[in-house]
């Protein structure tokens, strides 16, 4: 499907992009090339594909919780560029 440069400028328009006469031409092309690609997508033969929301069964994809020991309260406290009373000591934030 060839796409013409008034389609190219229409489509352009819709999704609010500018675009010089370059453009229009380059672009022809390419939105023309998708657009053959979802053509041959259109042939293909999917009435006994189920419909489904994902493409692969997943199932608790989280990594199960596991205790590890604290890094030692000094040694995060060594890399602490200011400290107050064992605690990181930062610039006040405050909003009125």
């Amino acid at each position: 499907m060839s796409l013409t440069p008034d389609e190219v400028r229409h489509i352009a328009r819709l999704a609010r992009l500018g675009v010089t006469e370059e453009d229009v031409e380059h672009f022809s092309g390419q939105l023309s090339s998708i657009l053959d690609y979802f053509e041959e997508l259109q042939q293909v033969d999917t009435d006994d594909v189920p419909p489904t929301a994902y493409a692969f069964h997943l199932q608790n994809v989280l990594r199960s919780d596991e205790t590890a020991p604290c890094t030692d309260h000094d040694d995060v406290m060594a890399n602490a560029p200011a400290q107050e009373n064992g605690y990181f000591r930062v610039r006040a934030v405050l909003e009125e």
